[in-house]
């Protein structure tokens, strides 16, 4: 008898494949009123790298037979990945986020979405829809990772990356391609760049603060001016990176080191060195402050200024500023370390 039931159970949580398409067709009605399902009070909900979050989709009645199904939408490639299927009684994980989502269900009417130790690539549009034969419906929200978006290039210099070099790169870098929304963000918020590069859908872009001949021209209005779509095996970019608070400290080590001995410096204290948006998220986050040029994991020497000062770049404007890429064998720096 038991065994029948959990059979039975298993059966109501069958899925289609993870990936699946969907999009409405244009012109289609508006989708129906809610019958069983909240509106949410807040359509995004904000966090950090590393917090828990919940995501809040909440019934009002509990048809028969029904089931919840939470999915992440993919608006690249117009699909959902499947995160989570409840028939109120038992549940299913899917996909790379199991092993941190769980259903909050505080109440039986409960539906809610937990995501533990969030990650850089959470971030995005969440739908939570009730399936129940014709009366199917469903809610929409919105995670959203606080960050700071910053422009990366190689040793080699500017337009180097195609696509998935990009995103390896940032990746590296403990951070991930920007999106669309946070590069938007970012240049509201005063980034200026002329080097064009890669964003996560595959688009590529510049914000620009200040209309200037090298960059467009000066008739140009202020914006993030787009060269839109481009091959992602054949043309090459730059790479604007997103990353978000961190689970650790990063410390600055006086000294006039080179490259090698930067990286043994920071091991002696039982640390690694700092990779960029590691030491952009301390800037960002913990207000780090500091004068001295440093090593990173990448072979660049840069420093993070909150409070701007003459003798410290001269620039009117926050920022990490960057010495670029000496010789490694050169010992004119200290060191930024990163312990977790």
């Amino acid at each position: 008898m038991h065994r029948l039931l959990l059979l039975s159970c298993l059966w109501l949580l069958t899925v289609p494949p993870v990936s699946s398409i969907f999009q409405r067709p244009t012109g289609s009605p508006a989708p129906p009123h809610l019958q069983y399902l909240l509106e949410p009070l807040h359509s995004t909900v904000h966090t950090q790298r590393g917090a828990t979050a919940t995501l809040p989709c909440v019934l009002r009645a509990l048809p028969r037979n029904y089931r919840v199904k939470w999915s992440k939408v993919e608006p690249a490639n117009y699909g959902e990945n499947i995160i989570i299927i409840t028939n109120g009684l038992y549940h299913k994980n899917y996909g790379p986020l199991s092993p941190r989502v769980h259903l909050r269900h505080s109440h039986r009417y409960d539906a809610s979405l937990t995501i533990t130790n969030v990650a850089l690539e959470d971030e995005g549009r969440y739908r939570c829809q009730l399936v129940n034969g014709l009366d199917d419906e469903s809610v929409s929200l919105t995670l959203h990772l606080e960050g700071v978006v910053f422009p990366y290039q190689p040793s080699n210099g500017r337009y180097k990356f195609n696509y998935h070099e990009a995103k390896k790169a940032c990746e590296q870098q403990d951070s991930r391609l920007a999106t669309y929304q946070q590069l938007y963000k970012a240049w509201t918020e005063g980034l200026d760049w002329c080097n064009a590069g890669w964003i996560l859908d595959g688009t590529v872009h510049y914000p620009i603060i200040n209309s200037r001949e090298p960059c467009g021209g000066r008739l140009l209005l202020p914006g993030v001016r787009t060269y839109g779509t481009r091959d992602k095996q054949k043309d090459r970019f730059d790479a604007f990176c997103f990353t978000s608070a961190l689970q650790g400290q990063v410390y600055f080590i006086r000294g006039h080191l080179n490259f090698k001995e930067a990286g043994q410096a920071c091991r002696n204290h039982g640390a690694a060195i700092a990779k960029v948006g590691q030491l952009y998220s301390a800037w960002k986050f913990s207000q780090l402050d500091r004068c001295d040029g440093g090593w990173l994991a990448d072979g660049s020497v840069r420093y993070p200024i909150t409070t701007p000062r003459e003798r410290c770049g001269g620039l009117p404007d926050p920022g990490v500023r960057s010495f670029g890429f000496p010789s490694k064998q050169l010992r004119a720096y200290g060191t930024y370390c990163f312990v977790g």
